[in-house]
């Protein structure tokens, strides 16, 4: 009897939506166990047990509006943070600490970073990842809930994943279309330095989720805000150039 071939596995998925499939899966894998570092040294940060309601919903919400900006700049921080133990990640976030998935989240950064700085090249970044950003948003919000509160964690996930998703589609909105009337203007400086301050907001608002959950909350509060002005005045835009 002849044995059957096994042939290799393959996936011929980008590398962003095997990213992001992955983040979803390993939310649900790891829903019951409690952040532990997979990299060397032990964690610094505040375990899971720890983390009061307040810091929990300051985590989820700088995740899931920080996705809407850059996805991969808040997979890589956020899974490295948890690499080398500066924080302990709640269950349904371990995953981001994994070698592999912080390789493939740091090749995509590096790629986001370059085509955000290149106009309407960033308006077509921005449009591919219309499909990626708001799940993904969706899935690192509920995945700050994985393991916490017990038999009420699967209702507080949900909830969690509903407002992430939002926030990621809100910022995202924002910033495509303010790219996109930027880009129709003749001097690119501008356009870098919107692509700038995103790269230097995301991390800051990641960094406040941890240490000052109040300011992160406000400062979300306000990057609302500022989505629903953007909004307004964009709209206007569009209806005074197309009559």
């Amino acid at each position: 009897m002849s044995r059957p071939v096994v042939r290799p596995f393959s996936c011929a998925c980008p590398p962003s939506v095997a990213l992001v499939g992955l983040l979803a899966v390993g939310g649900a894998v790891q829903a019951a166990q409690v952040g532990a570092p997979v990299g060397d040294g032990a964690a610094a940060g505040p375990t899971l047990a720890a983390l009061d309601l307040t810091q929990l919903l300051a985590l989820a919400a700088t995740l899931g509006w920080a996705a809407g900006l850059r996805l991969y700049a808040v997979l890589f921080f956020t899974g490295m943070a948890g690499w080398l133990g500066w924080v302990a990640l709640p269950a349904g976030l371990v995953l981001l600490q994994h070698p592999l998935v912080l390789a493939a989240a740091g090749v995509m950064l590096v790629v986001e970073f370059c085509a955000d700085k290149f106009p309407w090249l960033d308006s077509a970044w921005d449009a591919v990842h219309t499909v990626l950003r708001i799940p993904a948003g969706a899935a690192l919000a509920a995945g700050v809930f994985g393991g916490a509160f017990g038999g009420d964690g699967a209702a507080w996930s949900l909830v969690a994943a509903l407002a992430g998703g939002t926030l990621a589609a809100s910022a995202h909105a924002a910033k495509a279309g303010t790219r996109a009337v930027v880009n129709a203007s003749p001097e690119p400086l501008s356009n870098i330095g919107l692509s700038l301050a995103g790269d230097v907001a995301v991390p800051v608002l990641l960094w406040l989720g941890w240490v000052a959950p109040w300011l992160a909350l406000g400062a979300v509060a306000c990057g609302v805000a500022i989505a629903v002005w953007l909004g307004l005045r964009l709209h206007r835009w569009w209806r005074a150039r197309t009559g």
